[in-house]
């Protein structure tokens, strides 16, 4: 039985899940940033909090990663567990009051709202989720994925818009840098 399932982004490190009792990783195989042996660890170790917890790698090989993770994992868990028979500590699932951590997220918010300068809780939100769309668009643009850059551009100058914040003219789909390239070029192209 599942009480809540949340996809948990490796980057948002600061998230406070400590009644997590299951992770699972899909694509454990697939070699890169977010699949590395680093990265695999600090995502198993989500569920470190919690006794009763367990953690899925969901893979069709197991990479030098996986590996690497899974003995490092291991090797935590015998010290822990030497620790634990050493000291009379009989571990216990962390818990803690939702609303408490959901005010200490509300207050943190407001702080990093007024650093900002935002005037109100929605234009922060939204500033914040301009900026991550920005991200998203130039990775998706360094990547090849142009589609899916002139799509994120065109939705964070719709929410520009309705900020109130100028957006450049020539926001359209030819604007600079996706599809007007090929016709800028000079010289002979390839047949």
């Amino acid at each position: 039985r599942f009480d809540a399932v949340i996809g948990v982004n490796l980057l948002r490190e600061g998230l406070d899940l400590p009644e997590v009792s299951l992770v699972a990783i899909l694509d454990a195989d697939k070699e890169g940033f977010l699949r590395s042996e680093t990265s695999l660890i600090q995502t198993i170790g989500r569920s470190a909090r919690n006794v009763n917890a367990e953690v899925f790698l969901y893979a069709d090989t197991v990479t030098e990663s996986m590996q690497n993770a899974i003995d490092e994992t291991n090797r935590r868990r015998a010290l822990q567990i030497q620790y634990n028979e050493e000291h009379n500590i009989t571990p216990e699932t962390i818990r803690k009051a939702i609303r408490r951590g959901i005010e200490e997220e509300i207050a943190a918010r407001r702080v990093e709202q007024e650093s900002a300068g935002a005037s109100s809780e929605q234009q922060f939100v939204t500033q914040e989720f301009l900026h991550e769309l920005e991200r998203e668009m130039l990775q998706a643009a360094e990547e090849l994925h142009f589609e899916r850059a002139a799509q994120l551009r065109d939705r964070i100058h719709q929410l520009k818009k309705q900020m109130g914040e100028p957006v450049p003219e020539d926001s359209g789909k030819d604007a600079p840098g996706f599809a007007k390239r090929g016709a800028q070029r000079k010289g002979r192209r390839r047949k």
